[in-house]
This record gives C-alpha cells, structure tokens and sequence, in this order.
C-alpha cells in the first residue's frame, strides 16, 4: 500500500512535467493588432460662445541663426508666442459687445486697446506641437470673461440680486428662438420697461462671462454651466442686444433667489 501511494505521489509531477512540455498549439487565426486610440480633436481657433473662450494658433519656424538647436527652438516658441497673440487680437477685434458695436470699435480707446492687450497676452497654451525642422506650433486661448472686463465699463451701480429664500434653480436658460440674437459680449435682459433684470453689472468676480450662447434648447438645458436645476424663461422680443422678458417671466426671475446669475450661470438660445 505505501508502495503504492509512493508511485502514485512520483507520478504527479511527472504528468504535470509532460504537459509543461508540450508544444502549445499555434492559433488558427492571428489575433488582431489593437487598434490605436483616436488622437483628441484639436479645437477650433475662433469664438467658442457654448465653451465662452476665444482660440486661436500660432506657429513659430526656427531661428537659422542660433548658435544651438536648444537656441533655435526657443527662438521658435517666442516666434509662435508672437504669431498665437497676433491671432488672437484679430479674432477679439471682430467680437460684437453688444448691437452696433464691436471690440474692435471699443479698441479706440488707448486706455481699452492696453487693457485688451494685456488680457491677449496673459493666454493660456492648449497645445504644443514640436517640428522635425525645429518649428513650433501653439494652440493657445482667452476666456471671454476676461475681454468683457476689459472693454465694458465697470463703473455705475451694481445690479441687485435676489439673495433671499432658499434657492431652487442652478442657473437661467433664456430662450430667445425665433427672434434674430446674435450672440454678443454683453447681453440684457429687460423687462417690457426697460427695467435690467441681469447683465455685466451683476456679476460678480467668480463669473465667466455674462452668457453662454446654445444653438438648441436641449444643448442649453444640458449645459453645465447652468447645473441640473436651471430655470427657463422666454424672451418676447429684441430690442438691440437687449432681450426683453414677459412680465410674468420677468415676476418669476425677480421674485425667486436668483443669487446664481452672480456667478454667470445663464445660457441664451439662438435657434
């Protein structure tokens, strides 16, 4: 019996040596190579109204003159640096403030062209792409917040907001379809009066800009900007860049705590 159990112990690593030892059948079929992850999307230099930033790119070729490559790259990032604020100054200028009146036309003044290119020159690098032959390509952007504060008047009085009760809404879709807005720096809403309901003087250091600007409804109510609670009114007409509410929808902003539009948490609908 002892006998036994010993060849019976001396066989188990005997087979499991025997299948360690035979040769691992070949697949019928290759498996497939992975395929390799799609590469980001690159953003589109110009006005993003939705995102409330302005892109652009700049490109810079090596100086042939450096004394070293580390040289001549360097003269290249400065040269993109250079072209990236060119860029961004073109796209600023074209931007509406509000009806009539653009940041080119705002730029007149000397004071408000040094404050435009001071906030151009403080851009933020998205993106970096380095060339064999030395050259460089930025991808670079300003959030509109910044260029508002620069072109539209921050003196007058504050706009008052309605800090009182418990806040039930997380931002404000304005629905403005059908009426022809164009999406501006420094938009209004009025009431059937002319009253101000909301715009630049509301807002507080934390806000982004005055308005996002959505092409849909459903795109507006998603936004994040205006968090899971927003609150939608209609606006009845325009009147320059001024959107004007209905009294009841301009009753239902005043009377609720409104102390989010502060921060800019208000999305316009176009179409």
């Amino acid at each position: 019996m002892k006998h036994s159990l010993w060849l019976l112990t001396l066989g188990l690593p005997l087979a499991a040596l025997g299948q360690t030892k035979a040769p691992a059948k070949a697949p019928s079929h290759p498996a497939p190579a992975a395929a390799p992850a799609p590469a980001p999307a690159k953003p589109a230099p110009g006005v993003s109204w939705e995102g409330q930033v302005v892109r652009a790119t700049g490109a810079g070729a090596p100086d042939m003159k450096a004394s070293s490559p580390a040289q001549a790259r360097l003269g290249a990032e400065k040269a993109a640096q250079l072209d990236a604020f060119r860029n961004l100054l073109a796209q600023v200028r074209g931007i509406q403030v509000s009806a009539g009146k653009t940041v080119g036309d705002a730029m007149s003044q000397d004071e408000v062209r040094g404050k435009v290119e001071g906030v151009l020159r403080g851009f933020k690098v998205t993106g970096k792409r380095y060339f064999s032959d030395g050259g460089v390509e930025l991808d670079v952007e300003v959030p509109l917040a910044a260029v508002t504060s620069a072109v539209v008047p921050t003196s007058g009085e504050a706009l008052a907001l309605n800090e009182k009760g418990e806040p039930r809404n997380t931002g404000l879709v304005v629905d403005a379809r059908g009426l022809g807005a164009k999406p501006v720096l420094a938009p209004r809403l009025v009431d059937a009066s002319g009253k101000a309901l909301y715009g630049p003087a509301a807002l507080g250091a934390e806000a982004r800009g005055v308005a996002a600007w959505a092409a849909s409804l459903e795109a507006a109510k998603k936004s994040a900007l205006v968090g899971e609670h927003p609150l939608t009114v209609k606006a009845t007409r325009l009147e320059g860049s001024d959107l004007v509410l209905s009294a009841e929808d301009a009753g239902k902003l005043a009377s609720a705590n409104n102390s989010f539009l502060a921060e800019g948490r208000v999305v316009i609908v176009t179409q």
